[in-house]
C-alpha cells in the first residue's frame, strides 16, 4: 500500500476549486494543507484539520499550486533561428527560411539528437513549474519524419499532437493539393498510432479553410481529435472552424470578430492564448479581457518553438498576459493551470483537488500573484509530479 504525506505550513494554496476554498475560481485556501497518496491528491484544506498521515513535508509558509500545463508547444526540432530573431529585433530585413530553415534542420538531425533536445527544453520546463505539456510534429514534413518525430514525443508525454500541416512541404511547394493528399492520406496512416491530436496552421500562406476542413476531418475519421492554430497573423476561419469540428482548442486567437469571440463563448473549444508568440514577433497582444468578459474559457502556454516563442517559461507568459494582455493574476494563473487542462479536456490536472494528479509546484513567495508581480524572478523553489519530488 502506497504511504500518505501531508504537506503543511502552506501560506496560499491554489485548488483551482471554489468549493474546496474561498468560492473564487482559484478556490483559494490559507494557512491549508494538501494530503498525497500515491500518485494522487487525497484531501486539501485547512491545516488544522489535515487528517493524520504517514509523512509530514512542511512548506515553509510558500504558496502552493497545481503544476502549469503547457498545452501548446513544437519541441522536436533541431537547430536554432537566433540570426533571424536577431535580425528581427534589429530592425533588419532577413530572408532565410523561417519554418522551412528549422524544417531541413530537424530532417538532418538523427533521432538521437532530436530526443536529446526535447528532453533539454522538457527538463527546463520543469525547473519552471510545468508538469503536463503538450507537444507537436509539423517540422518534418516528410511521412517518415512526421511519423518519427510523434515517436520519440510519445516517450515522454500522452499528449502528442500531429502536425503535418504546419506549412506545404517544400517539396511540394508547387502542388499544394497533392500534399494535402499526403498529410490526410499516407502521412495520417504513419503518424495517427503515435498521436492523440491533428492540428492545422489555418492561415494564409498555410492552409485555407477547406483544406483545414479536409485535413482536420481526415484526422476525426483515424480517432485524433482537432486542435487548430486559428487567426494569429489575420482575420479567417480558423476559429470557426474549430468551434464547428468541436476542436478542444483555437490556439492565437489575435485577430478575432464579435461573431468568432461569440463562436467561443457559445461552443466547449477553449481559447489558448500564446504571449511569447507576439514578444517575439513584436505583433498585436490577444485580447483576453474581450474573451473572459464574453465568457470564453482562455488557456495560456507558452508556444515554445525555435522560431516565433523560444521559451518554455510559463511564468513568464503569465506576467505578459497579466501586463499585456489585461488579465488578472487571478485568471492568468487558472488559464496555465485549469485553462490548459481544460485545451486538453482533461479534469485530473491543473487542480489540486481529490483524485487529481498530485502536480504541484512551490513558490519562493506567499501568493500565487507574485509570478506577475516579481517577473523574471526564478520564484519556483520546489516541484512534484504525480506524487514525486523531480525538481
Amino acid at each position: 500500500m502506497s504511504s500518505s504525506t501531508v504537506i503543511t505550513n502552506i501560506a496560499t494554496l491554489v485548488t483551482n476549486d471554489p468549493a474546496l476554498g474561498d468560492g473564487s475560481p482559484l478556490g483559494l485556501i490559507q494557512d491549508a494543507a494538501v494530503v498525497v497518496e500515491g500518485d494522487r491528491v487525497v484531501w486539501a484544506g485547512e491545516s488544522g484539520q489535515a487528517p493524520a498521515t504517514d509523512h509530514r513535508v512542511d512548506a515553509a509558509g510558500r504558496a502552493v499550486l497545481p503544476g502549469f500545463v503547457d498545452s501548446h508547444s513544437h519541441l522536436v526540432f533541431a537547430g536554432d533561428r537566433t540570426q533571424e530573431f536577431n535580425a528581427r529585433m534589429s530592425g533588419r530585413s532577413y530572408t532565410a527560411g523561417g519554418i522551412r530553415t528549422t524544417v531541413a534542420a530537424t530532417r538532418a538531425a538523427t533521432d538521437a539528437e532530436l530526443e536529446a533536445n526535447l528532453t533539454h527544453y522538457l527538463t527546463e520546463a520543469l525547473r519552471q513549474g510545468t508538469t503536463t505539456f503538450e507537444t507537436k510534429s509539423g517540422y518534418g514534413l516528410t511521412v517518415e519524419d512526421e511519423a518519427r518525430a510523434l515517436r520519440i514525443a510519445a516517450r515522454h508525454t500522452d499528449e502528442v499532437t500531429y502536425l503535418g500541416a504546419h506549412i506545404v512541404s517544400p517539396d511540394h511547394a508547387d502542388d499544394p493539393a497533392a500534399y494535402v493528399a499526403l498529410v490526410t492520406g499516407e502521412m495520417l496512416d504513419a503518424c495517427a498510432p503515435h498521436a492523440r491530436w491533428i492540428d492545422v496552421f489555418c492561415e494564409k500562406g498555410a492552409f485555407d479553410g477547406d483544406q483545414a476542413r479536409a485535413i482536420l476531418t481526415a484526422g476525426k475519421a483515424k480517432g485524433l481529435h482537432p486542435r487548430v492554430h486559428a487567426n494569429q497573423l489575420s482575420y479567417g476561419p480558423g476559429v470557426q472552424l474549430a468551434v464547428e469540428l468541436d476542436a478542444a482548442s483555437a490556439d492565437h486567437c489575435t485577430h478575432l470578430t464579435d461573431a468568432d469571440v461569440d463562436a467561443l463563448a457559445s461552443g466547449r473549444t477553449v481559447a489558448t492564448l500564446l504571449p511569447g508568440a507576439e514578444f517575439s514577433t513584436r505583433a498585436e497582444w490577444p485580447d483576453a479581457r474581450r474573451l473572459l468578459d464574453a465568457g470564453v474559457t482562455v488557456a495560456l502556454s507558452t508556444d515554445c518553438n525555435p522560431g516565433s516563442s523560444f521559451t518554455s517559461s510559463v511564468p513568464f507568459c503569465i506576467a505578459l498576459a497579466v501586463r499585456d494582455m489585461r488579465m488578472t493574476p487571478d485568471e492568468a494563473v487558472w488559464s496555465a493551470t485549469a485553462g490548459g487542462a481544460a485545451a486538453l479536456r482533461r479534469t485530473d490536472i491543473g487542480r489540486l483537488t481529490p483524485g487529481a494528479y498530485a502536480d504541484l509546484a512551490f513558490l519562493d513567495a506567499p501568493s500565487h500573484v507574485h509570478l506577475a508581480y516579481r517577473p523574471g524572478v526564478p520564484l519556483v523553489r520546489e516541484v512534484w509530479r504525480r506524487g514525486v519530488r523531480v525538481a
